[in-house]
């Protein structure tokens, strides 16, 4: 990471990359990462991020960030979703103010990508959104929250001894975001949501139901992929074709 951003009082570190002699307005990116899952824990979350960063900035002409939430990588702080929500409404504010880009896009990948459509439904900032392998609600977490608290203490998202100390209100925020009905309320900029054909972390089918939510989504099931399609070069392919595309959109 290559510097770092204020967010409710901690500490995020994120990665900004702009193409290389320019120095115009250009339009402005975000990509966030999922929650940890599997081998990887919480401080090795986005460590392949800058690479597309960077490939984004100088191949496609955007002015591109990525950065970690509180809980992940070396940011500060303790997993909750209200928290990510707020981290990405204060990474949004970070990028107008350091580039006064000619407009934004999000880009998440699985948790990230619900978390990009909750906050971009609701900031008209925001004018379009690329979602892989998104989660179209946190119902499975909400069911059982003492037991997905626990499995993010094990993980590293949650790293301060007694938090939380409001733990039915951290649940409740688990059903208070619900990514479906957010995209409802994105529409109709444009969004594109892809996933793995055989994912197997989260079905394709929450896919379809944020696509259909939204009325006009471009969808894109990638045959024979998995939950990480940031590592799936077809996937990645698609993802900056669509992005090239929406760089016309630029008033």
């Amino acid at each position: 990471m290559n510097g770092h951003f204020t967010s409710g009082g901690l500490q995020l570190a994120r990665y900004l990359a702009r193409p290389a002699g320019r120095s115009d307005a250009l339009p402005g990116l975000i990509l966030c990462h999922g929650f940890p899952i599997g081998p990887l824990d919480a401080r090795q979350s986005a460590l392949t991020f800058p690479e597309l960063i960077d490939r984004i900035a100088n191949e496609q002409r955007w002015v591109a960030m990525t950065f970690t939430f509180r809980g992940c990588g070396t940011s500060e702080g303790d997993f909750s979703l209200q928290g990510w929500v707020d981290d990405l409404r204060n990474a949004i504010d970070h990028l107008i103010a350091e580039a006064n880009p000619t407009g934004i896009w999000l880009v998440g990948t699985n948790t990230g990508g619900s978390v990009a459509t909750c906050v971009a439904a609701d900031d008209p900032r925001i004018r379009g959104a690329a979602l892989l392998s998104p989660r179209a609600d946190f119902d499975d977490w909400a069911a059982q929250p003492r037991r997905f608290l626990e499995h993010a203490r094990e993980i590293g998202a949650v790293r301060t001894a007694g938090y939380p100390r409001a733990f039915d209100e951290w649940a409740r925020e688990l059903r208070r975001f619900r990514p479906v009905d957010a995209a409802r309320r994105f529409a109709p900029r444009p969004m594109l949501v892809m996933h793995g054909e055989d994912d197997e972390s989260v079905p394709v089918s929450d896919a379809r139901r944020l696509a259909d939510a939204h009325g006009s989504a471009e969808l894109r099931v990638i045959h024979g992929a998995g939950h990480r399609l940031r590592h799936d070069p077809r996937a990645v392919a698609v993802l900056l074709g669509w992005l090239d595309r929406q760089k016309s959109l630029v008033a």
